[in-house]
Formats: C-alpha cells, structure tokens, sequence
C-alpha cells in the first residue's frame, strides 16, 4: 500500500529518540503522511537539523529535549508539547540503548541504564500519554519499538533482550487494559537494521559475515519500517492491538 494511503493529516505525534536512526526515520515518515511531529531527544543541535529538514520538505515538526529516564523530564515535555501543538494522539516509544557484554561481566551501571531507558521511561511516558488519551475519550496509538531480541535468541545482548521482552509484554498488558478507550498499543520488533550507529561494523568482515547467515543476505535500511510505522499510526489499524510485528527480513527465523 501506498505511504501516502495513510492519511494523518493533523494528527499530533510524538517520537522518542528522534535525533537518530530508526527515530529520525519514523519521524520523517509520519511529516511525510501528514502528522505534525514532537521530537524528543537529548541532542538538541540534531533535533533542530531534522526539523529543518522535515519543514524544508514541507512538513511540520517541533523539536523538544527529553531524557526518557527522567520522569520530571517526561511530564514537563508532554505538557510543553501539549501547549504547543495540542493533544498527543500518536506516541512512537522508540528510544533505546544497549551494551554487549557476556552475562558475567554486566554491572549494576550497565543494568540501569539499559532499564531506565529501555522500560522505565517508556512505561512512564505512554502512562502519560495514556492517561491524557483516556481523559479526552477519543482513543489513540501507542507504537513501541521492541525488537527481534525480544522473540529469539543472540549472544552477548542478555540486558537488551530482557529490556524488549519487558516492552512486548508491556505492550500486550496496555493493550488489554485499554482496549476500552480505543486505544490501540502495539509494538514493532526490527531485526537487523543499518544506521548510522552501526553502518561501519557491516563493512568489517564479521558483519558481512553476519548479512551472509541472514536469510535474504542483505541489510534493510530504516524506510523498511515505514509501512508498518504508519499503518499502526492511522486508522487502518483499529482493529489490530497488543501485538509484537517482526520487521525483519526473516532474521528471526534463523
């Protein structure tokens, strides 16, 4: 189906983790569909260049720093956002970090920063939003972005597969417990994607190795998200909630 099928025109969105990667990506998607877009992240010099860009190509987004791990953050930033643009109808919990480490060498530090990030403000953030939704009684979308890890299995990734795992079953648990309000939760599990966090480790020998192995033996780019982005941002989907949706190019089966 065609991304401009997919009309959201006027709808207010929020991305977390928008200054980069798959959140930059999702953000640039739904301006493109119509939605009039929060940025959040923490590296204010990036969130103004891709406003820059996404109202260059005649879209609309506002941009605005947030640390999902920290809570005041959090309601100080959907309040502004709520002042500035209106009610949030669409929140994409896309924010996360991780660190590769065998399971005996992960620290206390390493254990909270991955689950602040990864759980915690992502909880507390659709929470909000949640409620504010609930409070309108006009439904909403909540996209999380969970991941393959938390559907199989890899090595070296243990607090990182546990922190998605957490964010399918959370996904599955608001879905239920807000089915009532019209609100459709829902999470994406990418598999492998190329960005620019790890675009240089495809290019050593151990990641062509890895595309190799990969069923289709190729790395997707982050507009192979987009379909699935903005079917589960627009209306399309109100009959789909509490599910965990593979974009993965089939690495999950490996």
């Amino acid at each position: 189906m065609a991304k401009d099928s997919y009309n959201l025109a006027g709808k207010v969105a929020l991305v977390t983790g928008a200054s980069s990667g798959l959140g930059r990506r999702a953000a640039i998607a739904l301006t493109g569909s119509g939605a009039r877009v929060a940025l959040t992240a923490r590296r204010v010099d990036r969130l103004e260049a891709l406003e820059a860009e996404i109202t260059d190509g005649g879209g609309q987004a506002v941009p605005f720093v947030l640390d999902v791990r920290d809570p005041v953050g959090i309601e100080r930033v959907v309040a502004e956002i709520e002042s500035a643009m209106g009610p949030i109808e669409i929140l994409v919990n896309n924010a996360g970090v991780s660190v590769v480490k065998r399971p005996e060498d992960f620290t206390v530090e390493d254990y909270d920063y991955i689950h602040e990030t990864n759980v915690k403000g992502p909880f507390f953030l659709a929470q909000l939003v949640g409620r504010e939704m609930i409070k309108r009684g006009q439904g909403g979308k909540i996209i999380n972005i969970s991941s393959m890890m938390a559907l199989r299995v890899l090595g070296k990734l243990t607090l990182y597969a546990m922190s998605k795992a957490a964010i399918g079953q959370m996904t599955k648990q608001l879905a239920l417990e807000w089915a009532r309000h019209d609100i459709q939760v829902n999470a994406i599990c990418p598999g492998y994607i190329e960005t620019e966090m790890n675009r240089d480790h495809w290019q050593t020998e151990e990641g062509r190795g890895q595309i190799a192995g990969m069923p289709r033996r190729r790395m997707p780019q982050p507009e192979v998200m987009d379909g699935m982005l903005l079917l589960l941002a627009s209306e399309k989907s109100d009959y789909i909630t509490g599910t965990l949706i593979p974009v993965d190019d089939g690495q999950v089966l490996m």
